[in-house]
């Protein structure tokens, strides 16, 4: 069943503020305890020798069963974790309910996982002031909401709903699964949210003036072919090449800027815990002093991310609609965006210059694009209307290589945004990620192969919407990222 977030304001007064200020810092404790009783376990698991010899056998079923025993025998599962919390929850019962500490465990529980499948190289604990939600498991007990209130262990907090918000009207008329309070450091001052996981799909938005609909799903095909920091979008109807959330980027000039002035207050008031050559000292218990100043910009650097996630967040909300409106079978390339943040092993020098490369990624990039983010919001919105995003197999497909006039497979440097064709003694350029976006949308039924004779079809149109495109981008004032050849 499918399910969505509706997110109100809490009505909140000092006194109750306290009372959710202190049950956050409680359910940080418990977070904390969760996890160092993990790392006992895991290490004790790990010291073992039925654990070395698992480590040795081949990978296969037989493998993974004896690991499943292991996690078992040493507690390292979510529901031994469960019973590990229950003595901890009694202690704090009157804050804390049992199906809150539980979907605290289990939270702690899945970060750890990462660990264990050795997809993270490290779970941290949360500083003081870092948790910043916690959750109920349904909504009859603990975390509930009813009657246009918020109880939770005699906390009563009234909901602000505005009477013209049709759309949380209509909302509330569904199932609510279970609530997750939020508390979010607003222009200086924390303010209180409550998210309810509603069962059903999100009512259906429309033009007040003309009475369309909004966002209506589109029919047909729709290649995608996205970037660390751009996308390509073909279909019969439209194609674009635009740049991932632009709106973003002077948020992160300013946030830049504010690192560097907080860097070098950190180094004014703290001059003994850095090392002559400007790295902080390790091995040492270091003690921080923060000023007045410091802290003040602290918060406004937490004021600034917090805007930018929500803008990143709205801009790919918007992109999402424009391309499900396109059409309702969307397909995309897998794309391992981990591996694209982690930094080169290998030592590389430049031929021409002589000097070493630098082994700094797309982490960055990643980080402030969240491309992984926008196919996100593209699956739910395409789950919503009982479709899904489909994701072709890039190695078989390899989209950035293929030539569909000549049915071969041609590698590209990354610094060739065009691809030259040669037909009828005449040179067509073509940009790269437009006709890679193109040619996965030209993808058959099977996910694995590209459908020369529909390429060949859709060609003249995708040709004439390609050129339109590359004008406007080109007759456009606006900075053009690099990887765009424009």
């Amino acid at each position: 069943m499918p399910n969505y977030i509706l997110t109100v304001k809490l009505d909140t007064e000092k006194y109750q503020e306290n009372i959710l200020n202190k049950r956050l810092e409680i359910s940080r404790n418990i977070y904390n305890s969760c996890l160092g009783e993990l790392y006992k376990r895991y290490n004790s698991m790990r010291q073992s020798k039925e654990y070395r010899k698992v480590v040795k056998m081949t990978i296969g079923k037989d493998r993974n069963k004896q690991f499943n025993e292991l996690n078992k025998k040493y507690g390292l599962t979510e529901y031994l974790l469960h019973d590990f919390v229950k003595p901890i929850q009694k202690h704090f019962k009157g804050n804390i309910d049992s199906f809150t500490a539980q979907k605290i465990a289990s939270r702690c529980f899945s970060a750890f996982q990462g660990l264990m499948f050795h997809t993270a190289n490290r779970v941290c604990f949360k500083k003081y002031g870092e948790m910043n939600s916690v959750e109920g498991k349904s909504n009859k007990t603990g975390i509930r909401f009813k009657d246009g209130k918020l109880f939770w262990n005699g906390l009563e907090t009234d909901v602000i709903i505005n009477k013209n918000d049709e759309y949380a009207e209509i909302s509330l008329l569904n199932k609510v699964k279970y609530c997750r309070i939020v508390r979010k450091f607003i222009r200086g001052k924390y303010k209180y949210y409550i998210q309810l996981v509603l069962d059903g799909i999100p009512p259906v938005k429309y033009n007040k003036k003309t009475g369309e609909v909004k966002n209506s799903i589109g029919k047909g095909n729709v290649g995608i072919d996205i970037g660390t920091q751009t996308i390509g979008i073909a279909s019969k109807y439209d194609v674009k090449l635009l740049e991932l959330a632009p709106e973003i980027n002077n948020i992160e000039t300013i946030k830049r800027k504010l690192l560097r002035k907080l860097d070098r207050q950190r180094r004014i008031n703290n001059p003994n815990n850095f090392n002559e050559n400007g790295t902080i000292k390790h091995g040492v218990k270091l003690i921080w002093v923060k000023s007045n100043k410091y802290i003040k910009m602290q918060n406004e650097l937490r004021d600034i991310q917090r805007k930018q996630a929500d803008i990143r967040k709205q801009s790919h909300n918007i992109l999402a609609n424009k391309i499900v409106g396109l059409g309702d079978r969307i397909l995309v390339e897998t794309m391992n965006y981990k591996g694209l943040q982690k930094r080169s092993q290998n030592t590389t020098v430049n031929e021409k210059t002589g000097k070493f490369n630098k082994k700094k990624r797309f982490g960055k990039s990643l980080a402030n694009k969240a491309p992984s983010m926008l196919l996100t919001i593209l699956d739910n919105k395409l789950k919503w209307n009982n479709t899904e995003l489909y994701k072709v197999n890039t190695y078989k497909i390899k989209a950035s290589q293929y030539n569909h006039f000549d049915d071969k497979y041609n590698k590209k440097e990354l610094s060739e945004r065009f691809n030259i064709f040669n037909i009828d003694n005449e040179e067509i350029k073509i940009q790269r990620d437009l006709y890679s976006s193109f040619l996965i949308m030209n993808v058959k039924e099977n996910l694995e192969e590209i459908d020369r004779e529909k390429c060949f079809s859709e060609y003249g149109n995708f040709k004439m919407l390609h050129d339109k495109e590359i004008n406007r981008l080109l007759s456009s004032e606006n900075k053009k990222i690099p990887s765009m050849g424009i």
